[in-house]
């Protein structure tokens, strides 16, 4: 694929340009890698920090001098920051732009709920005006994905589709569901090419570490190799549908290729427990998680979404897109990536360079 991408093309194929929020995220780096794939040019946008956060994509990441071959490049700007997203849109002038970028963590947004409404919901307005303004101005077009989230559905009753009511439950989710309606209205107001993908949790090797899924993987390798002991966790009746995100980032595409912008739910259509993840990641590895796992109500959620599971009915027929990886292959794909993580760090310690009691 990379001697595809850095062949010369003609002025005739010129290359589509995608600018990506939240590039540094587990979404973020699937979908620059499948753009990259498709021959596209990406720009991401990141925040300053003093420690870099480049992790999930420095594997694809090349010195921007290198010019030729340097088709990812990156700049700062924040949605929270109107005036630096319509100065990229205008400089980059992308053909597609995904808005990825979030504070995503349920449980985090009940601790700084204003941080994650300014983030998550007027950002997508920031973003969305600063498109929009840039399609008045220069004339072209520029098609928008929004990430939307099943969070939005909430406490309403399974099977979740395109239709079904929002009644979200944290403000996480109610930012969402913010960010969804700006879209639609931006699409019906203006004629925006604006499409909301309402994904599924989607998981990954790549996942953030307070994530459930992740937490728990990365727990159980340590456990594994005698680095960890116990693992605390909160609700384990929740039930999720959980998919892979690399088959997810493909479904955001496809929706921007359609000849007209709509919403589409994006999932599984299975729907798992936290305690199921833990009997098939820890069953795996011969080990039972009741050995190891404890429950801590500092993990509970002030109001509880006990069961989501989409309907992907539309994204099936209208896109085409189905996903690849089932449940258990997910499971075993990050536990077998946590394992060799911690493996690693063992190494480490036993060499003296980490403290292997920082975990219970």
């Amino acid at each position: 694929m990379a001697s595809e991408n850095n062949e010369p093309r003609s002025e005739e194929m010129p290359r589509k340009i995608a600018l990506v929020t939240g590039i540094t995220g587990q979404d973020g780096s699937y979908l620059t890698e499948f753009l990259l794939e498709k021959g596209y040019e990406v720009h991401g946008l990141i925040r300053r920090s003093s420690n870099f956060n480049t992790q999930r994509i420095n594997h694809i990441y090349i010195d921007p001098h290198n010019a030729d071959k340097a088709l990812m490049k990156l700049h700062y700007a924040d949605l929270s920051d109107a005036s630096s997203l319509r100065r990229w849109i205008d400089v980059i002038k992308p053909d597609e732009v995904y808005n990825l970028a979030a504070q995503s963590h349920v449980a985090v947004s009940f601790e700084i709920p204003d941080y994650t409404a300014d983030v998550v919901a007027t950002g997508a307005l920031r973003l969305l005006e600063a498109v929009r303004s840039h399609t008045v101005d220069s004339g072209r077009t520029v098609k928008y994905y929004q990430a939307g989230s099943s969070e939005m559905f909430g406490a309403t009753p399974p099977p979740q589709a395109e239709t079904t009511p929002f009644h979200p439950r944290s403000p996480y989710a109610a930012s969402k569901v913010a960010a969804h309606w700006y879209t639609v209205n931006y699409r019906e107001a203006y004629g925006l090419f604006a499409c909301n993908g309402i994904l599924f949790n989607h998981e990954s090797p790549r996942r953030g570490e307070n994530f459930v899924t992740r937490k728990i993987t990365r727990a159980l390798g340590r456990i594994k190799v005698g680095l960890q002991r116990k693992l605390f966790l909160g609700n384990l009746q929740a039930s999720r549908d959980w998919g892979f995100a690399g088959d997810y980032v493909e479904a955001m595409w496809m929706m921007l290729q359609q000849e007209k912008a709509d919403d589409y739910v994006v999932a599984t259509e299975e729907s798992h427990t936290v305690e199921e993840f833990l009997e098939v990641s820890f069953g795996y590895l011969g080990l039972n998680w009741k050995d190891h796992v404890e429950i801590d109500k500092r993990y509970f959620r002030p109001s509880e979404v006990d069961n989501l599971k989409g309907d992907a009915s539309k994204a099936k027929e209208v896109l085409g897109w189905k996903p690849k990886v089932g449940f258990e292959k997910l499971v075993k794909m990050m536990v077998d990536e946590d394992l060799a993580l911690a493996k690693r760090e063992k190494v480490l310690v036993d060499a003296g360079y980490m403290d292997a009691q920082q975990q219970p």
